[in-house]
């Protein structure tokens, strides 16, 4: 058996990959027993605008690109989803402070839609939120994240790719040629020879590198497993709000703040918060006892939540290489033929805004092979 490409992880940004460069003699490896059962389907569904990143990083450049493309390919092949926009608010003088601060990236960034509301149209466009100031991102959307990963996988298998479910990668070699990969599934364990491989593994990611040759701690590829929990607000409060609503996040913080998001069905929830793990068991629990904190922190901009209006929605494990005491890390989107990998492309920290990159990585990585 032998492939022109193998894919390691069959989420949002593999299947992306896929449905655009596949060809007859690509295999997409996916541990589990469908696509999209990890990151990719436990997050807030958000076409992001690429307010919060650095500039010319690639969290910011491929978010930018991929927010207009994703947008296009949802009307293109019917993706269900709204471009409802954004509105950060502040309620004290140092959140305001931290909204001239978004302004001025958002501004750098290339991102020039967003503006600034006065107090009466913030009043007109949601008169149920609490803010003094805050800011529009009208390019903010949501999506359907299930059909779209359903369409990237369609696509990917019309161009005659193949995707292997149940396997889990247990050996990558150097060889002539490429690389001997390794696979554990139901049917046994096998080998196969692939000409390039892509490190899409998510969570998985720096393991599937070290797998590869790869000094983790060299390269500084260890990730670092982040939790967010999400809790859903009472339907009695449904159409209260129509937009996303998100807080001033704190600068040091890994995360953008317990925020306010809707489904497509209208559903509000919030979250989530950012709760770094001392290992790496994928427990999606929701944790009961942070309720209080998640009532408080969304009251201040949710006057009308009682406690009694929050249940335990759902919980998301984010690739994190921004440890809990770092800064700013960008994704790592890497051909490691300077390690002595030729052919090997890394995707290592691909959280958010990931889904919203999604087609804009597949193109950059696509450029990556093509050199």
């Amino acid at each position: 058996m032998e492939s022109d490409i193998t894919i390691i992880g069959a989420g949002v940004v593999g299947l992306a990959m896929a449905s655009q460069f596949a060809n007859e003699n690509t295999f997409i490896i996916e541990k589990n027993t469908c696509f999209g059962m990890e990151t990719s389907s436990r997050n807030s569904e958000v076409i992001h605008s690429g307010v919060y990143y650095q500039k010319d990083s690639l969290k910011s450049v491929l978010c930018i690109q991929g927010n207009s493309l994703l947008y296009e390919f949802c009307e293109r092949y019917n993706i269900a989803h709204r471009r409802i926009g954004k509105i950060i608010v502040a309620n004290n003088e140092l959140d305001e402070k931290g909204l001239e601060s978004l302004m001025k990236n958002a501004t750098l960034c290339g991102v020039n839609d967003i503006r600034e509301l006065s107090k009466k149209e913030i009043c007109a466009m949601e008169p149920n939120i609490s803010a003094s100031s805050a800011l529009l991102s009208p390019n903010t959307g949501i999506l359907d994240s299930h059909g779209l990963m359903s369409c990237y996988a369609a696509l990917a298998k019309e161009k005659g790719a193949n995707i292997i479910y149940n396997a889990m990668v247990e050996g990558i070699e150097l060889i002539s040629g490429g690389y001997k990969i390794t696979i554990n599934s139901p049917s046994g364990r096998e080998s196969f020879t692939s000409q390039k491989v892509i490190n899409a593994a998510g969570l998985h990611s720096d393991e599937i590198a070290s797998l590869a040759g790869v000094d983790l701690d060299k390269e500084k590829y260890n990730l670092h497993y982040c939790k967010g929990d999400y809790f859903s607000i009472s339907g009695r409060h449904k159409n209260s709000v129509n937009r996303l609503v998100y807080p001033v996040a704190n600068k040091d913080s890994a995360g953008l703040g317990v925020h306010l998001t809707l489904d497509l069905a209208g559903q509000m929830r919030i979250g989530p918060d950012t709760a770094y793990l001392n290992d790496r068991r994928l427990d999606y629990t929701v944790n009961m006892a942070k309720k209080e904190m998640f009532f408080i922190s969304a009251k201040s901009f949710l006057p009308f939540l009682e406690p009694e209006d929050l249940e335990p929605a759902f919980s998301g494990i984010r690739p994190k290489l921004q440890g809990p005491n770092d800064g700013f890390c960008d994704f790592i989107i890497h051909e490691e033929s300077e390690k002595g990998l030729p052919g090997l492309i890394n995707l290592i920290g691909i959280e958010s805004p990931g889904l919203t990159a999604s087609l804009a990585i597949a193109k950059y990585v696509k450029k990556l092979m093509d050199n």
